[in-house]
């Protein structure tokens, strides 16, 4: 993964799910929360479609605690989408680790109990679901399909930015700037005055103040060896 061709395979993986993420949440999911006015024909049907040929009884008649994970992905998740899009697709985007940690675990989190309940929930006996249901192991792992890519992504874009390709090249950056040591002039008129200028004028403003003094040291110490060999 820190090679730069794997990693730009995944950016761009990242950046397509996340780019394919908009419209689903748009037009299918949101369907359970909010107004149907809102909504064509055409994609009130898709829903049903859907709903009748996986036999989704979350989306049918989605109980409470369903609800609230579409609000959380109404309010915080959709608003991350094109973001995530834009910083994957243009690629080397440090400012995205953080953001994309806290979605992953977040989506992660939310597919738990989506997946337990369609592999463990007893739909014959269970009151608060209505409409189609699965019945079969073969129709409850259909439906487990559909909804895996939504685990398994966020949890690779989570071991990507944990193992933070953008982090280590920061770093790296750093310290190839600290190691950079100023060279100065081998045959200085003045050693004390013009030395000094060198190291002012190329340290970093940040580093300034370091370099000046470890240069006047080595200065007085090469003055002191010069008089001593010229007593001598």
């Amino acid at each position: 993964m820190g090679a730069p061709a794997t990693r730009r395979c995944v950016e761009w993986l990242l950046g397509l799910y996340f780019l394919s993420h908009i419209p689903i949440t748009l037009f299918v999911d949101l369907q359970a929360v909010l107004p149907r006015e809102l909504y064509p024909v055409e994609f009130r049907n898709l829903l049903k479609w859907y709903a009748k040929e996986f036999k989704d009884p979350l989306l049918q008649e989605p109980p409470a605690w369903f609800k609230s994970f579409l609000f959380c992905e109404l309010v915080f998740q959709l608003p991350f989408f094109p973001i995530a899009t834009y910083a994957f697709l243009k690629g080397s985007c440090k400012w995205i680790r953080t953001p994309a940690i806290i979605y992953s675990v977040h989506t992660m989190t939310t597919l738990i109990p989506i997946l337990s309940t369609f592999l463990f929930e007893d739909f014959s006996k269970a009151s608060g679901f209505k409409g189609q249901r699965p019945e079969t192991l073969h129709e409850r792992l259909t439906l487990v399909s559909v909804y895996a890519p939504y685990l398994l992504i966020p949890f690779v874009l989570l071991i990507f930015m944990l193992r933070s390709p953008y982090k280590y090249e920061e770093k790296r950056k750093k310290n190839e700037g600290n190691n950079h040591w100023p060279r100065t002039d081998p045959n200085p008129a003045s050693p004390g005055v013009t030395g000094s200028t060198v190291v002012h004028k190329r340290a970093a403003s940040g580093h300034k103040r370091c370099l000046w003094t470890s240069y006047r040291y080595d200065t007085r110490f090469q003055l002191t060896v010069g008089m001593g060999t010229s007593h001598l």
